[in-house]
């Protein structure tokens, strides 16, 4: 595959827009509603960074991921790890989307006895193959984990999902390097960016351009697409499942806050807010949610 595909060649690839697009554009919408809901129940969390990595979520899980199902309940499955811990309420929404959690448990984040904790905990949720949060270190997992697959011989694929603040940890940057220099073609990472971190824009605290330069330096499979545009994310991971020799960096471009106008790119709701009852019923309008569903996601049934 061509590491320099770029986000026309790969709109050309996705072909028209079907069903399945609508379904999983649907399926963000509703992460995205749970994620702010479960926000506003724990009087706390990330919603900026759910927000923006809705669509990956979706598409992943909807279509990417070989996991198990009813037919197939002991399939090898495909790993997934969130090194973007923070964005956990997310992750739960997209469970529960997918019917691999209930939306009411969803609803309880960070609660005391809640699975739903504010990062992923690998022994509170079997879901979580990992537990995250602190940045760069699901990322290193996730390396692991490739590499024991290959060695093992086994088919499944490893997939991470990284927050740009990330990329200014020296921990990615030297499991970037060891990715490639083992050649883990069976990696695909994904960043997440939406330009903004905890207080301010990456490039007023730390810039990281030119990245997907620095991503092909380091010999990667480099692709960048708009990380909310559901068919071309679609085209991506089709690119890096096509890709036989290099691990896969996909740089989503994103925007914080996504869905929600007045969280869209103001970096003060990247986290450790509090949404008022008038903020929660506002977004939950912008996100095009049926008066009866917003009850009972107010209510915390779900």
């Amino acid at each position: 595959m061509n590491a320099t595909l770029q986000v026309a060649e790969l709109h050309e690839a996705a072909g028209p827009r079907d069903r399945r697009v609508t379904q999983l554009e649907a399926i963000a919408r509703e992460i995205r509603r749970l994620s702010v809901a479960a926000i506003y129940h724990a009087g706390s969390g990330h919603p900026g960074g759910s927000l923006s990595c809705a669509d990956i979520l979706a598409v992943l899980y909807g279509t990417v991921l070989n996991l198990p199902h009813a037919d197939h309940p002991d399939i090898d499955r495909d790993l997934f790890v969130l090194s973007k811990g923070h964005a956990a309420p997310a992750l739960y929404a997209t469970w529960a989307a997918f019917g691999l959690m209930s939306r009411a448990e969803a609803l309880t984040l960070r609660k005391l006895g809640s699975r739903a904790q504010g990062h992923p905990h690998v022994l509170d949720c079997p879901l979580a193959e990992s537990s995250t949060g602190s940045l760069g270190q699901g990322f290193s997992v996730s390396i692991g984990m490739a590499m024991g697959l290959r060695q093992q011989g086994r088919a499944p694929r490893v997939y991470a999902l990284l927050g740009d603040g990330e990329m200014q940890e020296g921990e990615v940057w030297e499991g970037a390097m060891c990715a490639a220099h083992y050649g883990l073609a069976n990696l695909c990472a994904v960043i997440d960016y939406n330009k903004l971190q905890s207080d301010d824009r990456n490039a007023a605290i730390m810039g990281l351009e030119p990245l997907a330069q620095k991503w092909r330096a380091f010999g990667w499979n480099t692709l960048e697409i708009n990380g909310h545009d559901v068919a071309g994310l679609l085209a991506a991971f089709e690119a890096a499942r096509n890709e036989r020799t290099l691990p896969t960096i996909i740089i989503a471009h994103t925007t914080k806050g996504k869905g929600v106008p007045y969280m869209e790119d103001h970096p003060q709701w990247h986290g450790s807010v509090k949404l008022t009852p008038e903020q929660i019923t506002s977004a939950l309008t912008s996100l095009d949610t049926d008066p009866a569903k917003a009850e009972g996601l107010l209510n915390g049934r779900g």
